[in-house]
């Protein structure tokens, strides 16, 4: 990287008030591995390919396409803004540029909870790989019992987060290099993935017009079961915005962020929507019962056999071990750039880089215990893996829906001004875009909560709470924490004096220049 393009990346984050800390070491390639691990094509359609085939039948492949172009939305957004701020925790700096630190610090909380659930609910994957593997991985029972796979799943869940926090806190060179290595490894076995899958076709492409009559005894028809089915896609694409998380330690990020972030989506897209089209195309029935209880994994096995099947599932394994590293690695630098601005408890210890490995560790440990903790309340619940994944995804897109709202907000009242020198930008197109990103996000999140049985309460005891359990918790989580800010942490706020850029120097909140607290002196 060359001296002006280094000078131009720190003077991009002393607009913020920080001074540069964290080492740039993070190439192009390394960006868009962060952003499509936490993507994580084979992780997500893996992981959730059962639940919208149950809900909404083949035709539940539709969702794919509507929520890429939805997310493409958000994620032009925020390209535009990598381009403009490449800083670290870029969802919650975002939100504080934008809109006040009220609302930046009520998103990076959104965020942080939400990668902290994200992470168990990632982790609890291996349970849906391994004892398709092989049975020797079933430690807990035999997985006929009530709570045998849940427990269990709690047990490998573990084992993959103490990986991920002794990865992120030895340093991010280590981190980039096993998820380059991963993601590496992952774009190899999606592709021959397909490839093994085209050539075991036995119906056309007009599958994904079947319905098997989800839609039957529904309020709304099939719309009503594509909108539930609707959520196994909506699981997936979200966190591309980690390529810009890591802003401050990849080279010329203001250019290479953007482009991490869409390359990131679109392949996603691409390669995960072939995926689901040819597996539906391929598997040897689609009654077969496999398909709503095991997924993905059970299409891999019946139409490839055992020995090539499981050899496929063991890159499966791969893509969940990188995607958990990349949702651990956005959290930790989520949590040191709110500690940076006195934003988090202990924040001086958070916000602590390591002179060794350059990388803040306490928030490694802190985040992978949290995540332990989210399991360890869900050990005995059959439910866990849609429960846990849904609620930290709507957290996710509230996040979002507090960065594009206030970018539109922004954009209206002519405050908004996106980066010069030839990089991204929208132009007359932001707009627009910006209007359907935020009509986009504001929709899925209703869907998202929407209190389904299937989603929220399949199993009995049929309680109300449990059904409103997503709006409930969410809420929760929104105002407790908000509370304690506005009451105790907002009189806190500012740079800490060992991380300013200068001392005095302000963190602007408005679009463009404005200001916010103070940096400690």
């Amino acid at each position: 990287m060359s001296t002006v393009s280094a000078s131009q990346d720190d003077a991009e984050l002393t607009e913020f008030g920080y001074r540069p800390e964290l080492k740039r070491t993070l190439g192009s390639f390394h960006t868009f591995a962060a952003g499509i691990s936490y993507i994580s094509i084979l992780t997500g359609t893996f992981q959730l390919f059962y639940f919208g085939f149950a809900q909404g039948g083949p035709a539940y492949w539709w969702s794919w396409p509507m929520v890429f172009a939805g997310q493409l939305m958000v994620a032009l957004c925020f390209a535009e803004l990598a381009a403009r701020h490449p800083v670290a925790g870029s969802v919650y700096n975002w939100a504080k540029r934008l809109g006040n630190p009220h609302v930046g610090w009520l998103a990076g909380w959104m965020m942080l909870v939400a990668s902290i659930v994200s992470l168990a609910a990632v982790a609890l994957a291996y349970q849906l790989t391994l004892p398709q593997i092989s049975s020797a991985f079933q430690f807990i029972g035999d997985g006929s019992g009530t709570y045998d796979t849940a427990t269990n799943a709690v047990l490998l869940a573990a084992v993959l987060i103490l990986f991920t926090t002794l990865v992120n806190a030895f340093g991010v060179k280590l981190m980039a290099r096993i998820n380059t290595a991963g993601v590496f490894l992952e774009l190899i076995a999606t592709v021959v993935l397909i490839v093994l899958l085209a050539v075991h076709v036995v119906r056309g492409p007009d599958v994904v017009t079947e319905t098997a009559h989800t839609g039957s005894g529904q309020n709304l028809g099939y719309l009503g079961a594509f909108l539930t089915a609707s959520l196994a896609s909506a699981y997936v694409m979200y966190g591309f915005d980690t390529a810009a998380s890591l802003g401050e330690e990849s080279l010329d990020p203001s250019r290479n962020a953007p482009r991490a972030i869409l390359r990131a989506l679109i392949a996603s897209f691409v390669l995960g929507g072939l995926i689901l089209l040819l597996a539906l195309m391929s598997v040897g029935s689609l009654t077969g019962e496999g398909l709503t209880t095991d997924g993905l994994q059970y299409v891999v096995l019946d139409v490839l056999g055992p020995t090539v099947g499981k050899a496929m599932l063991w890159c499966v394994l791969i893509a969940v071990t990188v995607c958990a590293l990349a949702v651990h690695t956005a959290a930790v630098r989520l949590a040191f750039a709110m500690a940076r601005d006195t934003n988090l408890p202990a924040a001086s210890l958070m916000a602590r880089v390591s002179p060794r490995f350059k990388t803040p560790v306490l928030p490694a440990v802190i985040v992978g215990l949290l995540a332990l903790g989210v399991l360890a309340v869900n050990i005995r619940q059959p439910q866990i893996f849609s429960v846990v994944t849904s609620i930290g995804i709507i957290m996710i897109y509230v996040a979002y829906l507090l960065v594009t709202l206030p970018m539109l907000v922004a954009r209206v009242r002519g405050r908004w001004t996106p980066a010069g020198e030839g990089r991204f930008s929208l132009g007359r197109f932001g707009l627009p875009v910006n209007v359907l990103a935020v009509l986009w996000g504001a929709g899925m999140t209703l869907n998202l909560a929407w209190p389904r049985e299937a989603v929220y309460n399949a199993a009995p005891p049929h309680h109300w709470y449990l059904r409103w359990g997503a709006f409930l918790f969410v809420g929760t989580v929104a105002l407790g924490g908000f509370a304690y800010y506005w009451f105790v942490q907002r009189h806190r706020t500012g740079v800490l004096a060992e991380h300013a850029a200068t001392p005095g120097t302000d963190t602007g909140s408005d679009a463009d220049s404005g200001s916010s607290a103070a940096a400690k002196v």
